[in-house]
């Protein structure tokens, strides 16, 4: 039977729960277990894919087209598993599932109520992969922070589970230890008050990470394990640290997966010796030589792009350099600032998006690179930009557009698919998730991948217009990439530069800390050459 690990937060948001149960998990499957992660969002929107970045960062996107928090990027990244959408679940989910069954009738008539009928759906969700047989541990991590409204349904369902699984469940608590500069004092207070408001629930975490960025001495962890009634080996601190990719090793050292197999009373036996994370470590510790990508977009946060902002910097380590992003936002790139800013660049992304805001400024990116063959890489509507500036700049339609952009436009060079058009709900009715992509075996993609056939994930509404393949192609800007189903256009390159590809999906959701994704270690390559 599967064993539960639950991580909660508390005194602050952003404290790193999904590192944290990233390195969990990382930990277990060096001793050999088969784990997954699942994220609780405490929000009542069914999905985040349609919140701004500005609410909740970068939207995730699984194999099985699920939009989730980028929390499930994290999982993905350290451990290499693949996530479905049993592996995330909002309030939202969880409330329109009780209401179905509740209009369908199978509650025979009962009142609905939050405990047990919705207490009972978290629990079935969070059960629900450990009874597939396919995993020896579950890791839960809970969005939010104690003592949150939204939280409450969420941990009275993990007071239920620790209850009835005993040994079999283990709770980790993830606070904040601030240092006071004025008084040259590091404070628990704040902690004991999140451990005490656990408490209220009836949770007693069995371990305590804190988070710190100053180093705790052993006095004050005893402390706070005497008066969170904590065993001082399950007190452990999180300092800040030069990368997210430090935290896996740091916890391991102070015996963080060991604390959790002896409460469940698992044999803890040799200490794993993570060799290929470390040699990833050492190659980031090593490199001395700088790459700078410029990320064109329109968000100034670094969240909203954090899935490519992480697969270039696994990709420049395994190219032996240390990496520089600068963003560079498109809304308000203009022609005579355009060389100042994308002059020091050694690679241009044009990130992907929604909406017309920014979109005259990637453009003149993509120019700019095309005309001076810097190294460009455009994903999903990054690439949307790179045929339409070819099309305005090369084929001469001025006009050319996006029906997305300016539906009158007389050349829509990327068109709304068929299959959307009579669609009126935006969330969760994208193209989504992973789909085949076949290569013209001639082709520098082909080269890249050492394949023909390779399948990635997708989320978008719009696509190239395949009635201007021929003269696209003619021209010079290939389409080297094509959906084997329905023959839609998702790789596009021109040859004859450097490095200039777009993707109309985005290889950013498989590039993991040991296998960086090869479009992304080709185009830093040709950034460095």
């Amino acid at each position: 039977m599967a064993k539960y690990i639950f991580v909660t937060g508390g005194v602050v948001s952003s404290l790193g729960k999904g590192i944290i149960s990233s390195s969990i998990g990382k930990l277990l499957q060096a001793r050999g277990y088969k784990i997954t992660i699942q994220k609780f969002d405490p929000y009542i929107n069914i999905d985040p894919g349609t919140l701004n970045p500005y609410e909740h960062g970068e939207c995730y996107v699984t194999v099985d087209g699920m939009e989730t928090d980028l929390d499930l990027g994290h999982y993905e990244r350290f451990t290499g598993i693949q996530t479905t959408r049993a592996n995330s679940m909002t309030t939202g989910r969880i409330y329109k599932s009780v209401i179905d069954k509740e209009r369908r009738g199978d509650y025979l008539g009962k009142t609905i109520q939050v405990v047990p009928h919705i207490t009972d759906e978290i629990k079935s969700n969070i059960r629900h992969l450990g009874e597939t047989g396919d995993y020896d541990f579950v890791i839960t991590e809970i969005g939010g922070t104690i003592g949150d409204i939204e939280s409450a349904p969420f941990l009275e369902a993990i007071r239920q589970l620790k209850w009835e699984l005993g040994r079999e469940a283990v709770s980790i608590h993830l606070t904040y230890v601030p240092y006071l500069k004025a008084a040259d004092e590091l404070k628990t207070k704040p902690t004991q008050h999140s451990v005490k408001e656990m408490l209220s629930y009836g949770i007693q975490p069995d371990i305590l990470i804190l988070r710190t960025e100053k180093h705790l001495d052993d006095n004050m962890r005893m402390k706070v394990a005497g008066f969170c009634n904590v065993d001082l080996e399950c007190v452990i601190q999180s300092e800040d640290l030069p990368s997210i990719y430090e935290v896996p090793v740091n916890m391991q050292k102070q015996g963080l997966d060991s604390a959790i197999l002896r409460k469940m009373g698992i044999p803890v036996g040799e200490t794993p010796a993570l060799g290929p994370w470390r040699e990833f470590l050492e190659l980031r510790r090593n490199a001395t030589e700088v790459v700078r990508i410029g990320m064109v977009g329109k968000y100034d946060l670094q969240d909203a792009y954090k899935s490519i902002s992480e697969s270039l910097s696994h990709a420049a380590t395994y190219n032996n350099r240390k990496i520089e992003i600068s963003f560079i936002n498109s809304e308000f790139l203009t022609p005579q600032d355009i060389e100042t800013k994308l002059a020091p660049m050694d690679g241009l992304v044009i990130c992907p998006g929604f909406g017309q805001r920014g979109t005259e400024g990637k453009i003149l990116a993509v120019e700019y690179a095309r005309r001076h063959d810097v190294p460009c890489f455009g994903i999903c509507l990054g690439m949307q930009m790179m045929v339409i500036e070819f099309a305005r700049n090369v084929l001469g339609y001025a006009d050319a557009n996006s029906s997305e952009l300016d539906p009158s436009t007389p050349h829509n060079v990327i068109d709304m698919m068929e299959d959307q058009k009579n669609i009126s709900d935006m969330g969760g009715t994208m193209r989504l998730g992973a789909y085949d992509c076949r290569l013209d075996p001639k082709s520098r993609v082909a080269e890249i991948y050492r394949a023909t056939e390779v399948s990635e994930r997708h989320r978008h509404r719009y696509e190239f217009n395949s009635a201007y393949i021929a003269e696209f192609e003619e021209a010079g800007m290939k389409c080297v990439g094509r959906n084997p189903a329905t023959d839609l256009v998702e790789i596009v390159e021109i040859p004859s530069l450097k490095w200039f590809v777009g993707t109309q999906f985005h290889p950013e959701y498989q590039s993991t800390v040991l296998h960086p994704h090869p479009l992304f270690m080709s185009f830093i390559k040709a950034a460095i050459g």
